[in-house]
């Protein structure tokens, strides 16, 4: 009898049951987002950790003008990738879906497009990058000191992206069952590689940026993997096998018609970035140093926030595949509560001791006081946009895509597009300049509440009618 139930036991966490999958349809709600989020928080914030570290390693060890180089490359990175990386929010939405409704079949079309989606979308990114890096950064009016470090850094980093896209989808994945520890795990692994990599290209090869962006790619190529071995080695209805790889094309529709609104969005949003990243470089290189730590720095804030974005889609989305209708406001308002909570400590947490953050990063009086001026006008108010990512995650969880694009393009990005263009050139200072984040995160959360009750009413029309419906 013992053994029966060690092998029941091992059968079940070989499956993921109990182990790593997370009921999300049945049950109190409040200890399972917690039990998801957390594990996603951590993640992810591990995994800003160890690209931090490619930003110390660099400033430290390279000087400021590689950590300008290498920061100012982030918002055109993101503007290149969001597109791609928005897709894996289709994926998160579908496998959610029939994961929660128990549809196997419809379940392993939709990984099988995804993985190979991911394969597919890295190597165009790997062209994309390639020819368009330097001339981008020109655009952007990158400093003439900071171009040639900066373009060698995105070529080399945009090597890695059919392993940043299969991570990605692969995680996507795993988060819509309820899986967020194996990624942990993974990204742990990953991580150590990277910070070791980082001090042995750049400080004993002085290697400099090109060595940061080998680091970088070397421990995406192992996330990658451990991803991929795990979908594959696993038995449950998620399981990835390579000769099924295809695209399936409702799969594919419905992941674009899910993913590409969130991609555009993410795009649009960097492009209103890149607008503010090509203001600060009107600066100078010392103001584009501080910017780019206190930018690493909010990241942690943003990213730990982030979880709860994931964790209102992936819920939502489950229950809106098992038809479990009136949990759906319960989730919305426990993530927006916890994200609120997560946005005041951690933000002001480290504008209070940004000085003593800011200096691991350089020890440059000019590059804090700058970095600091930064943070007040972003950290502090940071769990407004928390709020914001949250309710476009329920809308999306519940099967809306066109509107949140619609409100986060009009209410966030065109407004700081209309900011810089207008009121930063009455007063040309950082403080207007920095002061357009706030301003456009509080406009746009309040829209993405007012489409929420639009949406949750529709919803709770569509319950009475099916319980009519089922009724006669």
């Amino acid at each position: 009898m013992m053994l029966i139930r060690l092998q029941l036991r091992l059968r079940s966490r070989r499956h993921g049951r109990g182990s790593y999958e997370i009921d999300m349809c049945n049950g109190p709600l409040f200890g399972k987002i917690l039990r998801f989020a957390l594990p996603l928080m951590l993640s992810g914030m591990l995994q800003l950790f160890f690209n931090a570290a490619d930003i110390v390693v660099v400033g430290r060890f390279a000087g400021s003008t590689a950590l300008a180089a290498v920061g100012s490359t982030g918002a055109l990175i993101n503007l290149l990738i969001n597109v791609f990386i928005g897709l894996s929010v289709g994926t998160n939405v579908l496998v959610a879906r029939y994961y929660g409704a128990r549809d196997g079949q419809q379940l392993h079309e939709t990984v099988h497009t995804s993985v190979l989606t991911s394969l597919v979308s890295g190597g165009a990114l790997i062209v994309i990058g390639l020819i368009l890096a330097e001339p981008l950064l020109t655009l952007m009016g990158t400093p003439d000191d900071v171009l040639g470090q900066a373009a060698l850094y995105m070529r080399i980093y945009f090597c890695g992206m059919p392993a940043m896209m299969l991570y990605n989808f692969g995680a996507a994945i795993l988060r819509s069952v309820g899986d967020t520890k194996r990624p942990l795990y993974f990204l742990l692994i990953a991580g150590v590689v990277n910070v070791l990599l980082n001090l042995l290209l750049v400080i004993v090869f002085h290697l400099g940026v090109a060595g940061v962006a080998i680091a970088t790619v070397v421990s995406q190529v192992i996330s990658a993997a451990l991803v991929a071995i795990c979908l594959i080695k696993t038995d449950a209805p998620y399981r990835l096998e390579i000769k099924k790889l295809h695209i399936y094309k409702s799969k594919f529709v419905a992941m674009v018609k899910i993913g590409l609104p969130a991609g555009m969005q993410g795009a649009v949003f960097s492009i209103s970035n890149v607008l503010i990243q090509s203001s600060i470089n009107s600066f100078g290189s010392t103001v584009m140093a501080g910017s780019t730590a206190a930018s690493n720095i909010e990241c942690f804030v943003y990213t730990a926030m982030n979880a709860f974005h994931q964790t209102a889609l992936s819920f939502t989305g489950q229950n809106m595949g098992g038809r479990k209708y009136e949990r759906v406001n319960k989730i919305m308002w426990i993530c927006v509560l916890c994200v609120t909570v997560v946005g005041v400590v951690m933000g002001g947490g480290a504008y209070l001791f940004g000085g003593n953050l800011l200096s691991i990063y350089t020890s440059d009086p000019e590059v804090i006081r700058f970095g600091l001026e930064r943070m007040m006008f972003v950290c502090l108010p940071y769990f407004i946009c928390g709020i914001m990512d949250t309710l476009v995650g329920s809308l999306r969880g519940m099967g809306y895509s066109i509107m949140p694009m619609i409100v986060s393009l009009t209410g966030a990005c065109a407004l700081r597009v209309v900011w810089i263009m207008t009121i930063f050139q009455l007063d040309r200072t950082l403080s207007t300049l920095f002061l357009s984040y706030p301003v456009s995160w509080a406009v746009t959360a309040l829209a993405h509440f007012i489409c929420y009750l639009v949406a949750h009413r529709r919803l709770m029309q569509k319950q009475k009618a099916e319980a009519a419906q089922a009724a006669n």
